[in-house]
């Protein structure tokens, strides 16, 4: 069959997280929330100890931890914390306790540093389904609450003269971030997730005049790192997750050379026709 190909697996796999992570990676950057995909990935980490110890699926038991982890952190932000400190003591706390727990696993050997950083290229047909039904999931819930979440995000007072819960939407980009680390960590893993939802939002941000065409922009360009760390992967036989993210910090260097150059030549041009007015006034 045609997803016998493990490179076509994997390739799917690389899209389909793309597709999912990078609308929301423009919320997390937006909200200056960066640290909260290190949070939920690191959560991560307990739900696959978890999954193991009770012979359950890896994607269900760091689902399940991802989701009760970002419900936590939306119910307790603004009650006496700062949403970074819950973030940084969940995002500790429950990496410790997860490595604490597979080192509990008994008759159950697992690679802890594949969980941390993946490899793309073992995904399995069931792991595409997976995928792409958690990437159709957060779609279709981005996509309905679009509105209410870019209010929310833009400006609370506004939201709530809308008739709209800034903390209940906040719950609602929680959860849809836990379900993409569930479906990330088969691709890229606990330690470079954060990077797969950050980077293309800030790579594609100066050249978006509207947040969706960012978010767009941002989809596209994680479909594109994808497909060329995959390629480069294979003929380099480099790590897969991390040649993708490598690939993703270099368009950003990209990104931000031109966004230099593009500042220096309006100066320039700034400059050029204060002078000429100048003359024509003289």
């Amino acid at each position: 069959m045609i997803l016998d190909d493990f490179i076509l697996r994997a390739t799917l796999a690389g899209i389909g997280t793309g597709f999912a992570a990078a609308p929301l990676g423009c919320f997390v950057v937006w909200r200056r929330m960066a640290y909260i995909g290190d949070a939920t990935a690191h959560a991560a980490i307990l739900g696959v100890a978890l999954g193991l110890a009770f012979s359950l699926p890896v994607f269900a038991g760091a689902l399940v931890i991802a989701l009760l982890m970002a419900s936590l952190v939306s119910l307790m932000a603004g009650r006496g914390y700062t949403i970074d400190t819950l973030l940084g003591v969940m995002a500790h706390s429950t990496l410790a306790f997860g490595l604490v727990a597979v080192s509990f696993l008994e008759g159950i050997r697992i690679d802890v540093m594949a969980y941390l950083f993946g490899d793309i290229l073992s995904v399995s047909r069931a792991d595409i389904s997976v995928i792409w039904g958690g990437t159709a999931h957060v779609l279709i819930l981005v996509g309905w609450r679009w509105s209410a979440l870019l209010t929310a995000t833009l400006n609370e007072d506004l939201a709530r003269a809308a008739g709209l819960d800034p903390r209940r939407e906040q719950l609602v980009l929680t959860l849809a971030l836990a379900i993409v680390v569930a479906i990330a960590i088969k691709v890229v893993r606990v330690l470079l997730i954060t990077a797969v939802l950050i980077i293309p939002a800030a790579t594609v941000r100066p050249f978006a005049r509207t947040p969706e065409i960012m978010a767009l922009l941002a989809s596209g360009l994680a479909i594109l790192a994808a497909w060329g760390g995959l390629q480069a992967s294979y003929h380099l036989d480099t790590p897969t997750g991390p040649t993708i993210v490598c690939l993703l910090a270099i368009l950003f260097c990209l990104s931000v050379l031109a966004g230099a150059l593009n500042r220096a030549t309006r100066a320039r041009s700034a400059c050029g026709a204060g002078t000429v007015q100048n003359t024509s006034g003289d």
